[in-house]
């Protein structure tokens, strides 16, 4: 992770924060000591959301798969 100090960092805000989205994290460091670490917020998405498959199946085909795995379940 880069360190950059407090005076850095305001100069080159736009680029810190593409900094810190590529490499996860950037660290600024005021004249104190006191340091602080600029990272990118987790973008929430849902479990679903999941990407589709392409396959050429028709309902009638599916509707009956999940029948026969009902059947060899009983």
């Amino acid at each position: 992770m880069k360190e950059y100090t407090f005076s850095e960092a305001r100069q080159r805000l736009a680029s810190l924060l593409e900094l810190a989205k590529r490499d996860g994290a950037v660290r600024i460091r005021k004249r104190d000591g006191q340091k602080y670490v600029l990272q990118p917020e987790k973008q929430g998405k849902s479990p679903l959301d999941v990407p589709s498959l392409k396959i050429n199946i028709k309902r009638d085909e599916v509707v009956e798969i999940i029948r026969s795995s009902r059947r060899s379940v009983e």
